[in-house]
């Protein structure tokens, strides 16, 4: 997500061969990255609100569980749309990564001088996630679980591969799978207790019941390996009261296996500029990303290693990075490959800052409806429905979604753009 400097400038300098689509910008990127800031600052288009609307007049719509299960993240083991947000941002960093010290290293650039960029990139999303975590606070959040701080966590590290062989990566990226695998499965905490939940760290029994039943201790919420890091780590820091558990499961030391994501992108963006034949880019990349969903998943079903999200298991990075693979893989062949690129206008206007969107959408969201009821009225959000109950959420979070579009656009025409 920091990445948004350019591209793909000029990598013929590097590759006199290269032909003229590895001389272009990398548009499939712009626009992958585009639709991920759209969902996220459109909110996903108030559709999990909406979904919880309609349920409740008729709770057995098959329609509006989908949809809501979509657009909300998985309470705990699963894979929604929504939960492939922040591994799609994972993925894009090592993408642009690349391109980009390419760039920089074409410019003339030193490696001790690009470490030392690649260093202070990662403070700058680190402190500005904490930053962000503590809006409307009295006191500093010090929590890393925020996108941007996972990132900045494993950015430089992820610097350090760049460059390297296909080998180095995939040894370094089966290495930190395992090694995170191994971290969780040899912890000797007990896990929850399903007959009774455990209040202390947030469990219900229902809850545990429902969401963790069959599941290896290890993999419980609030009760692993990486929560005991946490309370230890966490708690050495000023915080206004002691740091017990995070309501959803999140980890900090969730960067671990995010880095794996990272270099796979990173491995990923070194096949797209390469010399290699589109048809070989595609396949490969189609390859990846489907041996991704089986391994994945076959680690899931056997129960190996569940698909979880929250705390970023080696089965969801394996998955979720397969999708991620797909996605890049379409977008490429018919923006990059067959030309069709009118259409993602709207997309690459967002994408190419999205470093501003997310702060505005992390920031503004409950100010722009705001200031849409002072000067439309208090009803501008719910006039419609009397005609079409229900609809309400959508309507608000498509008109804050589309303030936040008119000054990307805005700053797109004037060609601002806010890096890191």
């Amino acid at each position: 997500m920091g990445e948004d400097k350019s591209n793909t400038e000029s990598v013929a300098k590097l590759n006199p061969g290269t032909n003229d689509l590895q001389n272009r910008r990398l548009q499939s990127l712009d626009a992958y990255r585009g639709l991920i800031m759209i969902s996220l600052s459109f909110a996903g288009f108030g559709l999990a609100k909406t979904a919880t609307n309609f349920l409740k007049g008729n709770p057995d719509s098959g329609l509006w569980s989908a949809v809501r299960y979509q657009f909300s993240h998985a309470p705990w083991a699963g894979c929604s749309y929504w939960d492939m947000i922040m591994p799609s941002f994972m993925f894009m960093v090592g993408v642009s990564m690349a391109y980009s010290y390419v760039n920089r290293k074409n410019r003339g650039d030193s490696y001790s001088r690009m470490l030392g960029h690649a260093i202070s990139r990662s403070i700058i999303l680190i402190v500005l996630s904490i930053y962000l975590m503590s809006q409307w606070r009295s006191y500093t959040n010090w929590g890393f679980m925020n996108v941007l701080g996972q990132i900045g966590l494993g950015y430089t590290f992820l610097f350090l591969l760049w460059g390297r062989s296909t080998k180095t990566h995939i040894i370094t990226a089966a290495s930190l799978l395992v090694g995170t695998w191994l971290l969780y499965v040899s912890y000797p905490g007990s896990g929850i207790e399903l007959a009774t939940g455990n209040a202390e760290v947030g469990i219900t029994k229902e809850w545990a019941n429902e969401h963790m039943k069959g599941m290896r201790p290890s993999w419980h919420k609030n009760a692993n390996v990486g929560h005991a890091v946490d309370v230890l780590f966490l708690n050495l820091f000023p915080l206004h009261e002691e740091y017990k558990f995070t309501g959803g499961g999140y980890q900090t030391i969730n960067f671990i296996p995010a880095l794996v994501t990272m270099l796979f992108g990173l491995m990923c963006g070194e096949l797209l500029r390469s010399q290699r034949s589109d048809r070989e880019k595609l396949k490969l990349l189609a390859i990846a990303g489907m041996s991704g969903l089986v391994v994945g998943q076959l680690l899931n079903l056997t129960g190996l290693c569940p698909l979880v999200k929250r705390i970023w298991t080696p089965s969801w990075a394996l998955f979720s990075t397969g999708w991620c693979c797909l996605i890049l893989c379409a977008l490429y062949w018919v923006v990059d490959v067959r030309g069709y690129r009118r259409w993602t206008y709207p997309l690459v206007v967002v994408g190419m800052n999205s470093i501003a969107v997310y702060c505005m959408s992390m920031s503004l969201k409950p100010y722009v409806a705001r200031q849409w009821q002072a000067h439309l009225g208090k009803d501008v959000f719910t006039f419609w429905e009397a005609l079409r109950p229900g609809w309400a959420p959508c309507v608000q979070a498509c008109l804050t979604g589309l303030t936040f579009w008119i000054v990307c656009w805005y700053m797109y025409r004037k060609k601002i753009f806010i890096r890191i």
